[in-house]
Parts: C-alpha cells; structure tokens; sequence
C-alpha cells in the first residue's frame, strides 16, 4: 500500500534568497590577481600562419626588469614592477594597482621554432612573437584538374 503525502508546491525550490546567495558565492570568483599578495600581468594569446603570439601587459616597468625564456616547450615571463619611491606611501589616497614580483608560464606546441622567438617591449606591452617550424606550417598543393574531351 502507498503512503499518501501532503502535497507541496514549493518542496525542491530554494527561497529567493538562496539563489542570490549562491549567485554571489559562485558567480563571481576573486580573480587570483586581485589578491593583495601577487599579481600576473593580463595575456592575449594568438596564432598566424607563421608564428604564435604572447602579448602580456606589463606598464611601469623598464626592459631589465622583465626576463622571458623557453625551456622545454615552456615559455615563462618573469618581472617585477617596482613600488614608486617619488611619493611617500603615506600620501596615496588610494593603491588599487599590484606592485611586486609575478611569473607566468605557458606550455608551447611542439610546433614552435625554439631559435626563432622575438621579444619586443613598447607602450607597456611586451611582445613575444615565435616562428613555427616549417613542417608545422600550412601547407597548399595546387591540383591540377583534368577535363574529359
């Protein structure tokens, strides 16, 4: 025999405030370079049909303070942005900006030519342009077509 239950319209639906609650538990995660502590400059990642491009924005820094290399397929982008001496720290209103040491590291295709790789920095931007290898690139073979007279 069945038991018999009251029924419930609202058995299973969370309250109004539940939903908002998880909404903002959830939905919005702090970004790991929001922390007060470290910070990793933002990437664009991109690729031609000859070449892969780091672009990382890295303003108020000088070219000594960045240091890019490749080992084992791993491109990793060093640096520190220094805190501004000129102003005393006790005269800013506001300090929203990450100062200090970051590292970012990226894994590469085996298509990329470890011996050419280009690193330009300008406006704040640096720029990491590497070749591909020459099997690695697109490769099109014109087909001649035969027409039957």
């Amino acid at each position: 025999m069945a038991a018999i239950t009251r029924w419930d319209p609202f058995r299973g639906v969370t309250t109004f405030q539940e939903q908002l609650n998880r909404l903002f538990d959830t939905g919005f995660p702090v970004r790991p370079d929001e922390t007060l502590t470290a910070w990793a400059p933002k990437v664009d990642i991109y690729e031609t049909e000859n070449e892969l491009v780091v672009k990382a924005d890295v303003p108020d820094m000088e070219e000594k303070d960045l240091d890019v290399r490749v080992e084992n397929n791993m491109l990793t982008i060093r640096g520190e942005r220094k805190f501004e001496e000129k102003v005393k720290e006790e005269n800013y209103l506001r300090i929203e900006r990450s100062y200090g040491a970051f590292s970012r590291s990226f894994s590469l295709p085996n298509t990329v030519n470890a011996e050419a790789i280009k690193a330009e920095y300008k406006n704040g931007v640096l720029t990491v342009a590497m070749g591909k290898k020459a099997e690695a690139k697109p490769k099109q073979v014109k087909i001649a077509i035969a027409g039957k007279q």
